[in-house]
């Protein structure tokens, strides 16, 4: 047996959470062609089907691009501090891609380690996760070359799967879950099929051994070298997590903020002294896969990717992490054959 709900029904109850006084996020088609998760202002526009995923992520949701810590204002030879006064309710994220739900609990590591940061951790425990299980993929997908699939239910509270005919199943997971879906839902003996995933492309602990024993390749120059530095890759990656914190304001006060940072821009590692230990894009690159391939793993575990795929469709170079990871592998198959 399942529990299934109809499209229209889905519409309806996302109407009614906003009644209550929750923000909602869904997947909107914000441009043609370009699906983008949003805050909705009803349950009539977010997509259900006919796209594969948004440019951005739903990290932002509990990470935002722009965040104030504290305010501070001078009063003569004073500095008066205040807390921020960051008004954070109940909020859901609706048809989220199951490779965007899987980075929260790899999210949850680093903002959890040497201390736990508030600022992220409220917004975690005040969001539901209800993702769309994939029914379909394209190029850029490689969910299953980091663990990964279609229907992952990792990270997710409740997921929908299509069954066709405008319902879905629903498949509670967490007390969270529950809540969200309770009375709403009708009891079936339909079952959803999953969909197959993309194929691997890669061997994630061959790539964890390669990084390691290349560090000064000429791989990276190789495969790299075509990076702007843009960042576009780290932005819309659903695990990235650098930040800067920076005082903003003028003359009578500001705010410390914590702003969205990348390892891609040329400022990220230069000294005050005017050195750059990453002075050169192919630099930069590597750190980019080391991090997510080999520092991360050896630190928490897990690995800093979830195969979404969104590096590669967003880089104006036609980069993204799959290429770099594909050909490691060919090149790691020639080392081994030679």
């Amino acid at each position: 047996m399942s529990d299934l709900i109809s499209g229209a029904a889905l519409r309806r109850l996302v109407d009614e959470w906003i009644g209550q006084g929750k923000r909602v996020a869904g997947p909107v088609l914000v441009k043609p062609d370009l699906p983008s998760y949003v805050y909705l202002a009803g349950g009539d526009r977010f997509l259900l089907d006919g796209f594969v995923r948004p440019v951005n992520s739903i990290k932002e949701f509990v990470f935002p691009r722009h965040e104030p810590i504290c305010a501070y204002r001078f009063e003569g030879k004073q500095v008066r501090i205040a807390d921020a006064d960051a008004q954070i309710g109940d909020q859901i994220v609706i048809a989220a891609r199951p490779c965007d739900a899987a980075a929260l609990p790899i999210l949850d590591h680093v903002f959890n380690w040497d201390c736990a940061d508030e600022f992220y951790n409220r917004r975690r425990r005040a969001t539901t996760v209800v993702t769309l299980a994939c029914s379909t993929h394209d190029e850029a997908c490689f969910c299953t070359s980091v663990g990964l699939g279609p229907a992952a239910t990792r990270g997710s509270d409740a997921m929908l799967l299509d069954l066709g005919g405008g319902e879905y199943e629903v498949r509670v997971l967490t007390e969270k879950g529950r809540d969200a879906f309770a009375g709403k839902t009708i009891t079936s003996d339909r079952i959803a099929s999953e969909a197959p995933g993309p194929g691997k492309r890669f061997e994630a602990a061959r790539v964890r051994r390669y990084v390691g024993e290349h560090f000064d390749g000429p791989i990276w120059a190789r495969t790299t070298l075509a990076c702007l530095g843009c960042g576009a890759c780290a932005y819309s990656c659903p695990t990235c997590h650098c930040f800067d914190i920076v005082d903003e304001g003028n003359l009578n006060g500001g705010a410390r903020v914590k702003n969205w940072d990348s390892c891609q821009f040329v400022t990220f590692t230069l000294h005050a002294s005017g050195h750059n230990p990453r002075s050169a894009q192919p630099q930069r690159q590597r750190q980019r896969i080391f991090h997510k391939f080999r520092v991360y793993p050896d630190k928490f575990g897990d690995l800093l990717c979830t195969g979404c795929g969104s590096c590669g469709r967003n880089c104006a170079a036609g980069l993204g992490v799959l290429n770099v990871l594909e050909a490691i592998e060919r090149d790691d198959g020639e080392h081994l054959q030679a």
